[in-house]
C-alpha cells in the first residue's frame, strides 16, 4: 500500500499541478491532503476545484477553516507587526476572491482522518494513521521537529496514532521514537509532510510524502514502514509574477522565490 499525503498549497496552482503530475508517475494506492489550500497566491478557487475534480480526500487547514467561517483571522502565529499586516492583506484578498460554491466547501472540511490498517485479525498487527493539519490537538498547533521526545510521545499516545500525519509549519521531518510496550520496543512515527505550495526549509521546489506499508511492515520494526519525501521542480517564476501582478504583497513572491 503506497499513499501519497501533501499539505499547504496556499493556492499555488503551478505548484499543485507539478505536484499532480509528478504522482501520476508513481504507483499509488491512495493520495490524502492535509489541508491549507487557500493564502498567500492568486488561484484559491483554481486550486479547490483541482482538488475536488479528483475526489481527493482533504481535511480543513486553519486558513480553510478562516476562509470558510469568513473570518479576519486565518489562525496564524506571526511573530512581527509587519508580518501581521501581510498576512492581514492575504486573508482579505483571499476572502474577497473566493466563491460561495469554495467558501461552503472549505467550511465543510473534516478536521482529521484516520486509517486503520491491519494484517490478520492479531491486534498486534495494527497500525493507526492519523492525519491532521496542525496537531491532533489544534488544527493550527504548530509541531516543529526539536520538540521532546516524551512530549511528542505522549500527544500521539492520547490520539491513538501510531503513524502521526501533519503539515502547518512548511518544512519536512520524519522522527521515528522507540517507547515501551509489554517489554516491547515500539516506535511512533512523526512525519511532516511539509507545504507544496510555500516551502519554508530553503528548497523552493514543491513536494509531497508517500508512505509504504507492506506485510512485513511493524510497530517493532523502525525501518519497516518507509516515508519518502519527493520534491518536484515547478516554474516558480510563473507563480512569483502571478502574485506581483495581483493585489497581493510582492513580499509573497520573493518568498516563493527563496523559500
Amino acid at each position: 500500500m503506497r499513499i501519497a499525503l501533501f499539505s499547504d498549497i496556499h493556492a499555488n496552482l503551478p505548484a499543485l499541478e507539478a505536484v499532480l503530475a509528478n504522482m501520476e508517475t508513481q504507483q499509488l494506492d491512495a493520495i490524502y491532503c492535509l489541508g491549507d489550500l487557500v493564502g498567500y497566491a492568486p488561484w484559491p478557487n483554481e486550486v479547490v476545484a483541482e482538488i475536488r475534480k479528483r475526489r481527493i480526500p482533504t481535511i480543513a487547514g486553519n486558513y480553510d477553516e478562516g476562509v470558510g467561517l469568513w473570518s479576519p483571522n486565518c489562525g496564524c502565529a506571526y511573530k512581527t507587526d509587519t508580518e501581521k499586516d501581510l498576512g492581514q492583506q492575504s486573508i482579505d484578498f483571499t476572502n474577497n476572491v473566493v466563491t460561495e460554491e469554495t467558501r461552503k466547501y472549505l467550511r465543510m472540511l473534516p478536521r482529521q482522518l484516520r486509517l486503520t490498517f491491519m494484517d490478520g485479525s492479531k491486534e498486534e498487527n495494527k497500525i493507526e494513521l492519523l492525519l491532521v493539519h496542525g496537531s491532533p490537538r489544534k488544527i493550527n498547533e504548530y509541531l516543529f521537529e526539536d520538540r521532546p521526545e516524551k512530549s511528542f510521545l505522549k500527544m500521539m499516545e492520547e490520539a491513538n496514532a501510531d503513524l502521526l500525519f501533519f503539515g502547518h509549519t512548511h518544512k519536512p521531518y520524519h522522527r521515528a521514537m522507540p517507547y515501551e510496550h509489554e517489554g516491547q520496543t515500539r516506535y511512533r512515527h512523526a512525519i511532516n509532510i511539509g507545504s507544496v505550495g510555500k516551502p519554508k526549509d530553503g528548497d523552493p521546489r514543491t513536494g509531497y510524502v508517500v508512505v509504504e506499508l507492506t506485510p512485513e511492515s511493524s510497530l517493532t520494526q523502525k525501518d519497516s514502514i518507509k516515508v519518502e519525501f519527493i520534491r518536484v521542480p515547478y516554474d516558480v517564476e510563473t507563480a512569483a509574477q502571478a502574485v506581483e501582478a495581483s493585489p497581493l504583497p510582492n513580499e509573497f513572491a520573493q518568498m516563493l522565490r527563496t523559500a
